[in-house]
């Protein structure tokens, strides 16, 4: 049996992994230099960054034990720190290492200036959510789901319209509120207290899996087409006759509107969200005290400590920001951080189709296709998650397992 997987992001990545370790002659395809996708590690002037930020949770099981699997240890890679939510305001919500539930009922309950009377409201309104098991009854959006919970006081402000935005890359007016449903589930509403640590790279993200896994899987036989985009799937008598090579099966790991130009019958249509990352570096005494704040301000969201000085400040969303050159963006965010110093670098990393918009009532498809030879993996065809990592892995494996099964 040999299959193609093409595309070499985390879902590319997870089916490769998949695929191989089941003796499988897998060969797969990157149209860039390196595997990674969308979390990789790039070089600009000389420094190694990442192409966005990516804050990987405790809960992020699947991934986690890829990283276990093609030798990258998350203990040694990651900085697992219990969740913090704070912003520049001076608000402040920490969850100590109790046993869950305990830690978010304690975290709630010291989150300072919130008064008794709304902690009390939304721990309520929290015990509604576990009952019904996270599942609402209706499609709406998460300000409309606040709305009707009560929720419309300091911790709407400050806590579910941020988090909101960091999981979904959506403000709450237009973001799905069973999605963000979902999230709160696996982090927030979970048994496991070690699935809302923030686990916060130490190293660039290539190191994380991309690196480890392209020499896992060279080291086990699979084959690397990097720099190769493939730009046709052709049907043969036994499968698909892919770059000048014949294979039995193929999984489309690429972005939706990619995979529909080399298999026009799915007809994947999607909305999609810009997120830029702007690098600001200062001088290396300048830190924050937790290393993820939350920047409210005329343009700002969140800002990671990516240490020695240098922060990187993440916008999701299409909004004003956009509007601005790199030059104004970077300077309104430098002003708005309000730090001791003047940036002394900066540089902005845009993405205009960086993920896609997870509104209510998104059609999203699973792995099959028409086609009982040819699987789809990527976030947006794992439904039970916004564009996640973990979405990504998710629906990599599954896709594998599901090509293998057939």
């Amino acid at each position: 049996m040999k299959v193609a997987v093409i595309g070499g992001g985390w879902a590319g990545i997870a089916a490769a992994v998949e695929l191989t370790s089941a003796g499988v002659e897998t060969t797969l395809f990157e149209a860039g230099r390196v595997l990674g996708g969308r979390a990789r590690s790039i070089t600009v002037d000389g420094r190694r960054l990442d192409n966005g930020q990516h804050i990987l949770l405790g809960a992020y099981r699947e991934t986690l034990a890829l990283m276990r699997q093609v030798g990258a240890d998350p203990e040694t890679l990651f900085e697992r720190r219990p969740l913090q939510i704070i912003d520049n305001t001076g608000f402040r919500m920490a969850l100590p290492k109790l046993p869950a539930p305990l830690n978010v009922a304690w975290g709630l309950l010291t989150a300072q200036g919130v008064s008794l009377g709304e902690k009390l409201v939304t721990a309520r309104w929290m015990d509604g959510i576990k009952r019904r098991r996270f599942q609402l009854t209706k499609e709406i959006t998460v300000a409309q789901w606040l709305d009707e919970g009560g929720q419309t006081g300091r911790l709407r402000r400050h806590l579910w319209e941020p988090l909101c935005l960091a999981a979904l890359n959506l403000p709450a007016e237009r973001a799905s509120a069973q999605l963000f449903a979902n999230v709160l589930r696996d982090s927030l509403g979970s048994s496991r207290r070690e699935d809302t640590d923030l686990l916060l790279p130490r190293v660039a993200f290539g190191q994380l899996l991309p690196e480890p896994a392209a020499r896992w899987l060279s080291a086990h036989g699979a084959k690397l087409k990097l720099g190769e985009r493939i730009t046709s799937i052709n049907r043969s008598e036994n499968g698909f006759d892919i770059a000048g090579d014949n294979f039995s099966a193929a999984i489309l790991a690429t972005a939706p509107q990619h995979a529909t130009q080399l298999w026009p019958e799915l007809r994947l249509n999607f909305d999609f969200e810009p997120i830029a990352t702007v690098y600001l570096q200062f001088g290396p005494k300048i830190t924050l005290a937790f290393p993820l704040l939350n920047l409210l301000g005329k343009h700002g969201q969140w800002v990671v400590d990516r240490s020695n000085g240098l922060l990187a400040c993440v916008l999701s969303g299409h909004g004003k920001w956009e509007e601005l050159d790199d030059e104004d963006l970077a300077g309104s965010l430098e002003a708005e951080l309000a730090v001791s110093e003047k940036a002394v670098w900066h540089k902005v990393v845009r993405e205009k189709r960086a993920t896609f918009s997870a509104q209510p009532a998104l059609l999203r498809p699973n792995c099959t296709t028409s086609n009982r030879r040819l699987f789809l993996a990527g976030d947006y065809t794992w439904a039970d998650y916004p564009a996640t990592l973990e979405g990504a892995v998710r629906s990599g494996l599954r896709a594998a397992r599901m090509s293998l099964k057939r």
